[in-house]
């Protein structure tokens, strides 16, 4: 067979398939399913993290930072706070990524800005944490 003719040949097959044919296999391919539970397990554990860390903010006002420091030793409260550190910066980071996925059409500037946004934070998520590992202990 020629390549002329076998060129009409899937040239004719390619038009005899139906539109859902056409773009079968061109969708998420799942991928998208893990990227919305992490956003929605991290909204939903920030929920009591934030509420803790409001209310503790609130009790420890106007205390001295020896007192913050003895405070932040706990285990519980230096736990509490490295989860709310992760779960912040995770939660901001998978929510900025769907931002630059929906309305970054230009394919090199979204790959940057979604390498930026991970490493920042990254960053920022580090820094917090040896702040807190530093003041518990």
């Amino acid at each position: 067979m020629s390549e002329t003719t076998k060129g009409r040949r899937d040239l004719r097959v390619e038009m005899m398939r139906s539109q859902l044919g056409r773009v079968r296999g061109l969708g998420s391919a799942k991928s998208g399913v893990h990227h919305w539970w992490g956003e929605r397990v991290t909204a939903i554990a920030l929920v009591p993290l934030t509420l803790w860390f409001i209310l503790s903010i609130y009790r420890l006002a106007g205390l001295d930072q020896p007192a913050l420091a003895h405070w932040a030793a706990s285990p519980v409260h230096t736990v509490l706070l490295i989860c709310l550190v992760l779960a912040t910066f995770h939660h901001m980071q998978l929510g900025l990524q769907v931002v630059i996925e929906d309305y970054v059409h230009t394919e090199a500037t979204r790959f940057t800005l979604l390498l930026l946004v991970k490493a920042i934070s990254v960053v920022l998520a580090l820094a917090c944490l040896v702040s807190v590992l530093k003041l518990a202990f």
